[in-house]
């Protein structure tokens, strides 16, 4: 440091030193148009988020339905590869989509919880399984229309197979392992976390009136459930897949004693 320098007398220095707000564009890297119109739609969609964040709850239904979808185990792979495949789920006027289970096979696992509201008069889904291309349409591999079992609605929690048809003709492509519970429209709270148009890969692409995933609810439903609850429960039903277990204790909002009554019930069965 210059003599000069030195001699500066403390106050000076601090003369010399800008104070009060910074500039607009301080330190703010230019963008294009199309970056400051991804901005101002994020921030145009974190209000409308902040403003519909919950709903009433739809008039004409019956309750909520659970959904885990576990795995499929299909007869054929078809394709010179691994098939990539991710299915796809149709109640109602709802569509909902698992993420691709990667070099799946004839054996993909999602795992992948879903809620959404029964309207009157559905009864059944649709399951279709396609297999992921990267140059050309997806490819449909098997299909099920899938009555929901009437047990489901008298508040029982199914872990059933259900059969697949495909191109090896009608419920002969393999099958697919599904978790089902019901909560019936009176025991549900009066204001549901509503469903936002923002698209995510793998999960609701349509879906009015519907709620969101479990896995992206701004709020949770109900106590969730630790390891060490798990591991209890894992212990008294040490033959069941830790996957399955997991799915029944999602379905019930993380609820110890209904788990291990809903896994009894399955047991049972």
């Amino acid at each position: 440091m210059s003599a000069t320098q030195n001699s500066n007398p403390v106050p000076e220095r601090r003369n010399q030193v800008m104070v009060g707000e910074l500039p607009t564009g301080f330190l703010r890297i230019d963008s294009s148009p199309q970056q400051q119109q991804a901005y101002a739609d994020e921030r145009v969609a974190r209000v409308l988020q902040a403003q519909q964040m919950y709903q009433p709850i739809p008039a004409n239904v019956k309750g909520r339905l659970n959904l885990s979808i576990v795995q499929a185990k299909l007869v054929k792979n078809y394709g010179l590869t691994r098939m990539d495949p991710y299915c796809r789920v149709r109640i109602g006027h709802a569509v909902f989509e698992t993420p691709t289970a990667y070099n799946g096979g004839k054996n993909p696992q999602w795992v992948r919880d879903m809620q959404c509201f029964l309207p009157h008069g559905v009864e059944s889904l649709y399951v279709e399984i396609f297999d992921e291309k990267s140059f050309t349409a997806d490819d449909r591999v098997a299909w099920s229309h899938i009555v929901i079992p009437p047990s489901v609605l008298q508040g029982e929690t199914v872990d059933e197979w259900f059969t697949l048809s495909g191109k090896q003709g009608d419920e002969k492509e393999g099958t697919i392992n599904l978790v089902l519970t019901f909560t019936p429209v009176q025991d549900l709270p009066q204001m549901m976390p509503a469903f936002q148009p923002v698209m995510y890969p793998g999960t609701v692409i349509q879906a009015p009136g519907m709620m969101y995933p479990p896995q992206q609810l701004p709020m949770q439903q109900g106590p969730g459930y630790t390891e060490e609850e798990f591991k209890q429960v894992k212990d008294m039903f040490p033959n069941l897949e830790d996957d399955i277990i997991r799915s029944v204790f999602a379905a019930n909002n993380g609820n110890k004693e209904t788990t291990i009554n809903s896994l009894l019930q399955m047991s049972a069965d």
